[in-house]
């Protein structure tokens, strides 16, 4: 009797529990089915759609006069989808054929079991329709951008270029990704369980949205009038290569930016100048590649030499520790605690004032007054003048000036900083300083983009950079703008002499590290008209062979380019 009674409330307590946990899941049914029902149709939904991409055009970058710089063209990207080819053997033969791929690589790809596999990206449009009407089952052609420079080799390490993805990979392709790169658009198409698109179902597309275009202060007729000229110097002097940067002082629009040699931005990954049966490994390789695509007017340093004096004399100008009329004594050297430091005159260059000294170029005036600044003093002027931040041009990877600690200069250290040694900053921030020194005391940030605008050219909206006043008052700017024109028309840069323009400027001859290795760089700085500087330039010529002073081969560079440009520019003779 007990086993019966204890079998009977097993059985209902079995009972009860089958009817909890069938209620249970039926209540889980409902609520899925009623209150969950959009997520899951949504799942089952994106079970059986595909989706591609469909690339946006990237923004064309265009010169300050609408030039195209930079533009695109129509490529193809070839895939396969598994579950829909028909005939595998006749997909194989007929994308080796069109494709030029080997059979192994194809056949790897079309055998894989996958959703989708890309065979090739920026197949050339002709290739892409022929591929198109063959009407491969399991075949999809999708029409994509690559980009495409019209110059090749215009403005390289200016504009920079893109990767596969259509990504800036440097330049302004990569500091203005934002701008140009636009927004995908996409196409969705539905297909049965295996996989394979149902053709009576309409495809969901999304259309992509071109970039916008970037408009620049570079001037192709004036890159190339420099490029010219910095390509002749370099085969003339056999130097390892040349940079130029023509900018405007008063608002830092860089109107050319100049580095040869310059490689080909079509083809971005073959490296220029190197022997094709030379064995280099990978990693050597890519760091080919790295110091090719490097822009050498803003991210390498170099001892600028004597240029750098306009930045010494306009300190101690503004400072009143030198005048026009002081008068120094040059025997040749001057020696600085236990060193002896030579002008660049070997006799020297006897009784000379302040201004003789500055056309002079000469080192021990420049030692004097530097000393009677003192280090303190010198040191605030670098951050007054902006030496020690960077200039903040709109390129990527700018370095920074390489200077010793204000309490690591002591009277050596200090004499040789007075002339231009001991210490490294880029070629674009001598240019913007100068400038700021010569056009009237206010400093500007050095710039390519100009505006951004729609693809029709109606200007969405204009770019702004900053400017700081107070650099050096408009006194010591004009002195320096009369002291700099004497130095073009009766010093040491009459090789920058046009007849007709008022140009000041200044030469410089440094030597590189080790000194051992007798390298030198030759440089000019150089402005137009001086009165009222409308076009500043720099140039630069890394290991010259033979003659190397920056007054005998960097001079007439500069003014080569001066007698295209500044007629170019509207400036009239005098």
């Amino acid at each position: 009797m007990k086993n019966k009674t204890y079998n009977r409330k097993k059985t209902m307590v079995v009972f009860f529990c089958a009817v909890l946990l069938i209620s249970a899941l039926f209540g889980r049914l409902v609520y899925l089915m009623i209150f969950d029902a959009a997520h899951y149709q949504k799942l089952a939904k994106d079970l059986h759609e595909r989706e591609r991409k469909i690339k946006a055009a990237r923004g064309e970058i265009v010169d300050r006069n609408g030039v195209v710089l930079a533009t695109n063209r129509t490529v193809c990207t070839i895939s396969v989808i598994h579950n829909q080819i028909k005939d595998p053997e006749q997909v194989i033969a007929a994308l080796c054929q069109e494709l030029g791929e080997e059979e192994e690589n194809i056949r790897k790809k079309v055998e894989k079991v996958s959703s989708m596999e890309k065979i090739k990206t920026n197949v050339e449009k002709e290739t892409g329709d022929r591929i198109r009407n063959l009407d491969l089952a399991g075949v999809k052609v999708d029409e994509d951008f690559k980009r495409y420079y019209p110059y090749d080799t215009f403005a390289s390490r200016v504009l920079g270029f893109t990767g596969g993805d259509n990504q800036g990979i440097i330049g302004l392709e990569v500091k203005y990704e934002e701008v140009l790169k636009g927004t995908d658009g996409t196409i969705l198409t539905v297909t049965d369980a295996r996989g394979v698109e149902l053709e009576k179902v309409a495809e969901d597309r999304i259309e992509p949205v071109a970039g916008n275009t970037l408009q620049i202060s570079l001037d192709h007729n004036i890159q190339k009038y420099c490029e010219q000229a910095a390509k002749k110097v370099q085969e003339e002097k056999q130097a390892d290569s040349v940079s130029v940067l023509l900018m405007n002082p008063q608002d830092g629009e860089i109107f050319a930016m100049v580095n040869t040699p310059e490689f080909n931005l079509n083809t971005p990954f073959e490296l220029i100048d190197v022997d094709e049966n030379t064995e280099q490994t990978d990693e050597q390789a890519q760091e080919m590649l790295n110091q090719m695509w490097r822009n050498p007017c803003i991210n390498d340093t170099y001892e600028p030499g004597s240029t750098f004096k306009i930045i010494t004399a306009s300190a101690c100008l503004e400072e009143g520790v030198v005048s026009l009329s002081d008068t120094f004594s040059c025997p040749g050297y001057r020696i600085v605690e236990d060193r002896k430091i030579r002008c660049h005159k070997v006799g020297g260059h006897g009784q000379e004032t302040f201004i003789q000294g500055i056309q002079n170029s000469c080192n021990p005036v420049f030692i004097d007054i530097g000393l009677r600044l003192g280090a303190e003093k010198f040191y605030a002027y670098f951050k007054q003048f902006g030496l020690l931040s960077l200039t903040n041009i709109d390129l990527p990877g700018e370095a920074g000036t390489i200077m010793h600690n204000v309490e690591d200069i002591g009277l050596v250290e200090l004499a040789t900083i007075s002339f231009g040694q001991s210490f490294q900053v880029t070629p674009v921030q001598m240019a913007t300083t100068v400038s700021s020194l010569v056009n009237g005391g206010y400093r500007v940030t050095p710039h390519f983009g100009v505006a951004v605008l729609e693809k029709d050219g109606t200007e969405i909206r204009k770019l702004k950079y900053k400017k700081k006043n107070g650099i050096v008052s408009e006194k010591t700017s004009e002195t320096m703008r009369i002291l700099l024109k004497s130095v073009v028309e009766e010093g040491s840069g009459k090789n920058g002499y046009i007849e007709g323009y008022s140009i000041g400027g200044k030469t410089a001859t440094s030597q590189t590290l080790p000194r051992s290795a007798n390298k030198y760089i030759s440089s000019f700085i150089g402005f137009a008209p001086a009165e009222d500087p409308q076009v500043l330039g720099i140039v630069v010529i890394r290991n010259p062979q033979g003659i190397y002073y920056g007054g005998t081969i960097a001079a007439p560079v500069l003014r080569s380019i001066y007698d295209n440009v500044l007629p170019y520019l509207g400036i009239e003779k005098n």
